[in-house]
């Protein structure tokens, strides 16, 4: 199915920062958030058992269990699966993504894309969030920051597992869409070169932003365009940065982006624009972009993303930052700017 029929709008919510993504968030804070987001109109859902080791599966389940199961649209991830076991989460190996989800649950994850691991992961989830099915399912990380050199190895045991498995259940209407979830393109663009299992979208977080976007325009986007695959954007403020944060890629952010950031503030504000605004609207404008979802832990987050969304952007901004050389010239622009 394609994903622009399927998702309900342009945004969706991101539920990485409440597996305690770099905080320990209350259960409090976590519901409400959840609760804006849905008071708001927000119909989409992302989650993964990678989040804090079950722990946004199982916040996002304890409000969306509560709802009809028919009027939202729900994703999770499968490469990881949640043991009973418990280890110090902040010694854990997450490749490029180290200490990240150290205030999450204890409990040990084991990587793994074969057919049985995708098949116990499902289960898993289906039991954390409370719900007796899934839209979405996309296969986590099967990427260079994760795996290394050791990467093309984890692809293939993926291709021959979890592909399969999620194409079957596509097939047979357990699912309604499945594809790949990471934060590079290539794992992305071999699966678009196989003759099969064919998936019907990705989720590509923090690669296709105002700060990183020229590498997917090169290759990847114009393969997804052609063959009809779309794309749901993850990490659209590049893990805060872009939102007045301090994160870059998850850790602390650099001082070239933060200068970067500041080029584009000045601009923006010479326009009487929000840099937010900027960046949601700018990963949207592609022809293969069918949503964004920005993350958040906070409720007052959810009216800042939906205001961005519709802020007015003028095209001087738009030229402005392309002489700038801030924006890629093949990059398609909100409103054909």
């Amino acid at each position: 199915m394609r994903l622009r029929t399927l998702l309900p709008g342009h945004l969706g919510f991101g539920s990485a920062p409440l597996g305690n993504m770099y905080r320990d968030i209350p259960e409090d804070e976590a519901y409400a958030t959840m609760a804006a987001a849905w008071d708001h109109g927000v119909r989409y859902f992302d989650t993964a058992p990678f989040y804090g080791a079950g722990l946004a599966e199982m916040r996002a389940g304890a409000f969306l269990s509560r709802q009809p199961r028919d009027s939202f649209v729900l994703s999770t991830k499968v490469g990881r699966v949640v043991l009973d076991e418990t280890e110090t989460p902040a010694e854990r190996d997450l490749g490029e993504k180290g200490g990240i989800f150290e205030h999450g649950r204890p409990n040990k994850m084991v990587t793994e894309y074969t057919a049985d691991a995708t098949e116990k992961s499902l289960e898993d989830s289906l039991e954390r969030l409370g719900v007796d099915r899934l839209d979405i399912v996309t296969v986590h990380d099967i990427a260079q920051d994760f795996h290394g050199d050791a990467w093309l190895h984890v692809f293939d045991t993926a291709r021959t597992g979890a592909f399969r498995v999620l194409s079957r259940l596509r097939d047979e209407g357990v699912i309604k869409a499945w594809g790949i979830g990471t934060n590079r393109t290539e794992p992305i663009e071999l699966t678009l070169a196989l003759d099969e299992p064919r998936p019907d979208g990705f989720l590509l977080a923090g690669r296709y932003t105002l700060l990183d976007h020229a590498h997917a325009l090169q290759r990847l986007l114009p393969m997804a365009e052609k063959q009809g695959v779309e794309m749901i954007v993850g990490g659209p403020y590049n893990s805060g940065v872009l939102a007045g944060g301090s994160h870059f890629e998850y850790q602390k952010a650099p001082d070239e982006i933060v200068e970067r950031v500041h080029r584009i503030g000045d601009i923006a504000a010479r326009h009487g624009i929000s840099v937010k605004a900027a960046a949601l609207q700018f990963s949207l404008a592609h022809p293969v972009s069918t949503a964004a979802i920005p993350g958040a832990t906070r409720p007052s987050r959810i009216p800042e993303d939906q205001a961005a969304v519709r802020e007015e952007i003028p095209a001087a901004f738009w030229a402005e930052m392309r002489e700038a050389n801030l924006i890629s010239p093949h990059a398609p622009l909100p409103g054909g700017a």
